[in-house]
């Protein structure tokens, strides 16, 4: 599943594929927000962890859960 972070005050998002469902990743940032947590991470598909502080979110757009399709359709 895709994932893309929008951080206050940064021009550029982060986006990243991970292999965690968008029900967990919801409820791990849902969590993380009642909490008052200082941050909340992710790990990707490549197994890169990134740290993402609460305070700054902007959005979070979680992707679909399907692979991509490579080839071409006959």
């Amino acid at each position: 599943m895709e994932i893309r972070i929008g951080i206050i005050n940064t021009g550029r998002e982060l986006n990243f594929e991970t292999s965690t469902s968008a029900d967990d990743v919801r409820a791990q940032v849902t969590a993380a927000l009642e909490q008052n947590a200082a941050q909340v991470g992710f790990t990707d598909v490549k197994g890169n962890s990134y740290i993402v502080p609460t305070a700054n979110l902007a959005y979070i757009e979680l992707g679909t859960e399907e692979s991509r399709r490579v080839g071409f359709v006959a």
